[in-house]
């Protein structure tokens, strides 16, 4: 009468702390290098080595640049970040996924791409959305420095065991509708706290159908929906996809591994704390309208009216048209775009390539239109190269570039410009996210080619 979360909880309890949380064991740690370098000096100030520097990573991609070319010096505030990363991985022995690795990428999507993390494992990162990995099964973590360093030390984290909460996506998907799409109306649907101290299983048909790679796109947002932590179980599919993946387990070990992961799910008669279901039969393409990932509307819907909205919310609404530059009541579709950014860890791996190359595919982006695609990693780069994708983005007037964070954040400097508004893939709209001034509408890598190729946001079924 076990949950999936209780399974592999259970697994890495190492004991309760007399402060009432949990000792977790941690089987793999990601760090980037926006915390790594402070986490390295703590444990310098503290005469602390690496516990286990066989079982951690770091990777440099919130602070690389992604232009064509880069060097660690390329983005002159960036440079002593990626050298104190590049150091201090040295230092404690530990292997570093760098810009001139083959391997380099942004860590939630490069954890499972190189599997790193595995269905039932322990997976630690001092970034919100380490949830992302549960999309093949594995409990993706969530860290801050101090907790970094605490991992560092002891391979273990001290972590308060979350509510849990089922949601169960039933019915089927229209052709066009995407993973990204689910996410965005459930956020929509329900508000960006309702999952607040959860972890969250993504359950029923729809979540079995997606492939593995929109199901990471699904645990991604869960922290948008305000989660601790996000899983699907893993299935058939799953051990197709991580097969011969770099860090897999070979031979005999990987047949153990696999028979091991049939165990990975949620018992016919566990209870949840919160049980939810969502006809998803009737979605279509969605997109944000304002400045919270609950500001969500289908791409034939109109932006809300504030004097409509329970009076508790209605300030909040006025803020978002104001900073948007939106009216009530106008139609999202046809408001004008200046410009498309693809990437990031929600949708920067191969197959969301694949999705906008099939839109962008012979066409070109409309007059005075910036867009841009960043891969996930440097092997996403690689394959989407090798099958032409890069080509057709290029020839289509976007710009093309190497792995990285880039636009999702911001902090490495690849940033809109003022009154600038983006149609971007990534998972978070707040004001002045991706620039100050910088109005950002959340979509599908499909509604994002099909808003470059327009000019304005539009549903890329009516793109021809």
């Amino acid at each position: 009468m076990a949950t999936l979360f209780d399974k592999i909880w259970d697994a890495h309890v190492v004991g309760p702390r007399q402060d009432g949380r949990t000792l977790v064991y941690i089987d793999r740690h990601v760090i980037h290098d926006l915390h790594a370098p402070p986490a390295f000096a703590k444990l310098r100030k503290t005469g602390r080595d690496v516990r286990r520097p066989d079982l951690t990573v770091a990777v440099t991609d919130h602070m690389v640049a992604t232009s064509t070319g880069r060097t660690t010096s390329t983005i002159p505030k960036s440079a002593p970040f990626l050298e104190r990363t590049r150091s201090g991985a040295l230092e404690f022995g530990i292997r570093l996924l760098g810009i001139d690795s083959p391997m380099q990428g942004i860590v939630h999507v490069i954890s499972p791409e190189l599997a790193i993390a595995l269905p039932g494992s322990t997976v630690a990162c001092p970034d919100s959305h380490a949830c992302t990995v549960g999309g093949i099964g594995a409990l993706g973590l969530a860290t801050g420095t101090t907790e970094v360093v605490h991992v560092l030390a002891t391979q273990t984290l001290a972590w308060n065991k979350p509510r849990q909460m089922r949601i169960v996506l039933d019915g089927g998907l229209a052709p066009d509708v995407t993973a990204k799409d689910v996410i965005l109306f459930v956020i929509g649907h329900w508000g960006s706290d309702m999952a607040r101290g959860h972890a969250v299983e993504f359950a029923g048909p729809v979540a079995r159908a997606l492939p593995v790679e929109g199901r990471m796109t699904l645990c991604n947002m869960v922290t948008e929906l305000g989660g601790r932590a996000g899983l699907v179980a893993p299935d058939a599919s799953v051990a197709a996809w991580l097969k011969g993946r770099a860090f897999a387990p070979q031979g005999t070990d990987w047949g153990q591994a696999v028979q091991a992961w049939k165990a990975l799910y949620t018992d016919a008669d566990a209870v949840f704390d919160q049980d939810l279901c969502i006809d998803c039969g009737t979605l279509e393409p969605q997109i944000t309208w304002g400045i919270d990932p609950a500001h969500v509307i289908g791409l034939s819907g109109t932006v809300p009216n504030p004097e409509t909205a329970p009076v508790a919310e209605r300030a909040e609404l006025r803020r978002a048209l104001d900073y948007m530059q939106l009216q009530p009541g106008a139609p999202i579709a046809g408001v004008p775009v200046d410009r498309v950014f693809i990437g990031s860890c929600t949708n920067a791996r191969l197959s969301d390539l694949q999705a906008a190359a099939a839109v962008v595919r012979g066409r070109h982006v409309a007059p005075g239109m910036h867009a841009t695609v960043v891969p996930g990693s440097t092997m996403v780069k690689r394959e989407a190269e090798n099958l032409g994708l890069h080509q057709i983005f290029l020839d289509a007037g976007f710009d093309w570039g190497e792995a990285g964070c880039s636009m999702c954040a911001g902090v490495n400097g690849e940033e809109g410009s003022p009154g600038q508004r983006i149609v971007s893939t990534t998972n978070r709209n707040f004001a002045g996210r991706q620039g100050a001034g910088v109005m950002t509408h959340l979509a599908s890598p499909e509604t994002a080619a099909a808003a470059a190729l327009a000019g304005c946001i539009v549903d890329r079924r009516a793109v021809q």
